[in-house]
């Protein structure tokens, strides 16, 4: 098993002729805080994956028509519940419902602590909590003796050590840093804390989770201030945060892989 990394949070799980997909996205077209510095890498081939996963249904997290491209024809998309409540409740999930009502979609919605099986993969979704809350969770896929987890956009929260137990330890986590401050029209008053884990924060949940790398995500494609501003050097941080921590840091760029050993 080894990974490519994707776009923003997105990465592609290859295990011989199988593919699996995690936040894979290519339009971001909905996205006004983009800021051009990221490349969204296509998935290796099209209509390859067995399976798609998303940890939650915000625009850059999830892409239905790409997702369309990529699968193989019945292959599943697992996703989490949809967001519940009206009007401002629904604006960060409501693009990627309505756009997985135009496609044709094996779409099955599970719920944390359920294991799934697509190809050669064993899934496993896990508790994360959304920086704005809606439904999200994180995602373990374990193939070939290797384990790792994807956290989406996830803040730091206590179920690290619940995960640790019930799946650790795991030989590569793929966790994001950027720290977010967001302010957004249709929430207000406005978030005054980060909307997903810092970079620090990273280091500590591989830690917690006996997880020997992180591989960071969720960076350096959105930073648009004032609505949207990514937390201050995540990469460098990351590395000092890290270094003596017992936990390797691994940073790819998109496009490139990640060989587990």
């Amino acid at each position: 098993m080894r990974i490519r990394r994707l776009g923003w949070s997105g990465i592609e799980i290859e295990r011989g002729d199988d593919t699996l997909l995690i936040d894979y996205i290519l339009d971001t077209s909905e996205l006004p805080v983009r800021d051009d510095r990221q490349p969204f890498p296509l998935a290796a081939e099209p209509a390859r994956a067995v399976a798609g996963l998303l940890t939650h249904l915000h625009a850059d997290h999830a892409d239905p028509v790409a997702l369309a491209d990529a699968l193989r024809e019945g292959a599943p998309v697992f996703r989490p519940v949809p967001a519940a409540g009206s009007g401002p409740d629904l604006e960060l999930t409501a693009h990627a419902e309505k756009a997985l009502g135009t496609v044709s979609l094996d779409v099955r919605v599970v719920d944390a602590w359920t294991s799934h099986q697509a190809g050669p993969f064993t899934l496993h979704a896990v508790p994360a909590v959304d920086g704005f809350g809606d439904p999200q969770v994180g995602w373990i896929v374990e193939a070939d003796g290797k384990r790792i987890i994807h956290a989406g956009d996830t803040l730091f929260h206590s179920y690290w050590w619940r995960i640790a137990r019930a799946f650790g330890p795991f030989d590569h986590a793929f966790l994001p840093i950027n720290g977010a401050l967001v302010d957004f029209p249709f929430l207000q008053p406005p978030r005054e804390q980060e909307a997903v884990m810092t970079p620090e924060e990273a280091v500590k949940a591989a830690r917690m989770l006996a997880a020997r790398a992180i591989t960071p995500i969720h960076y350096g494609a959105l930073h648009r201030p004032p609505g949207y501003i990514e937390t201050n050097d995540p990469v460098g941080r990351l590395h000092a945060a890290g270094a003596g921590s017992g936990v390797a840091i691994e940073v790819r760029e998109p496009g490139d892989w990640v060989e587990l050993g």
